[in-house]
């Protein structure tokens, strides 16, 4: 029986175990397709946000509170308390939603209707959101964020509904909404200037003046006479046949 002999120093590649190689790391910047940004995303688990726009890597940096984070939780209280009195709406904070093959943002919120009900958007079997939700809300720093250029042409061209983005250096909310393929700004009701009410989602009413002047107590009163006026009532109607 023949036996190998082993050669001092030498170490034969059959004995190392051989190790799949790493997927390479998520790089600001990167151009990418949706599928391997999704791959390098989900073997970096420590990164909390990033996002692809326009086949490009963006990933934002730290997030300050009172830029960012207190004006979110205020923007997820209003929507919260909107669905809780909605039924067949969904809400979502900071979810990875796939667009298309050269987009896949990670909004601060999005609220959508159930398919049953005549929605855009559906949940895939791995629990991310596919396709276009009524409504997509960002927290920007000013007009020179990509929210108002680069994702603003990405949720256009997929037909997201309604686009709310809030400038809070700028100290300005900009309430999109898609008419003939073109985001036009939403009209303040006559007699109401500072209060912009929803198409898509009936009863969704926007004090812009309070939410610009810090008082959450303010936008929530403005949402309740929304939650309390005929056109949500029929919306709910609608919502729930035969109840």
């Amino acid at each position: 029986m023949a036996v190998r002999q082993a050669i001092p120093g030498k170490v034969e590649d059959r004995a190392l175990p051989r190790r799949p190689p790493a997927a390479p790391s998520l790089e600001n910047g990167d151009r990418l397709t949706r599928a391997e940004f999704e791959r390098r995303y989900e073997a970096m688990p420590h990164i909390k946000k990033a996002e692809l726009i326009e086949g490009e890597v963006h990933m934002p940096s730290p997030v300050h509170h009172e830029s960012h984070g207190r004006p979110h939780s205020d923007v997820i209280t209003w929507l919260g308390t909107y669905r809780a009195a909605t039924p067949g709406v969904d809400l979502s904070d900071n979810a990875t939603l796939r667009l298309d093959l050269d987009n896949e943002p990670q909004p601060d919120a999005l609220l959508r209707l159930d398919p049953a009900a005549g929605g855009h958007s559906r949940i895939a079997d791995d629990d991310y959101v596919e396709g276009a939700p009524e409504l997509v809300v960002e927290i920007a720093a000013s007009s020179a964020s990509i929210d108002l250029h680069g994702k603003l042409n990405a949720y256009r061209r997929n037909g997201v509904q309604e686009y709310l983005v809030w400038q809070t250096y700028d100290r300005q909310v900009d309430w999109f909404e898609l008419q003939e393929g073109i985001y036009s700004p939403l009209a303040p009701q006559e007699g109401e200037p500072g209060v912009l009410r929803s198409r898509v989602f009936p009863g969704l009413w926007l004090d812009v003046s309070a939410l610009l002047a810090d008082n959450l107590a303010g936008v929530l009163a403005g949402l309740r006479r929304g939650l309390e006026s005929a056109e949500h009532a029929a919306f709910v109607k609608r919502l729930t046949p035969g109840t």
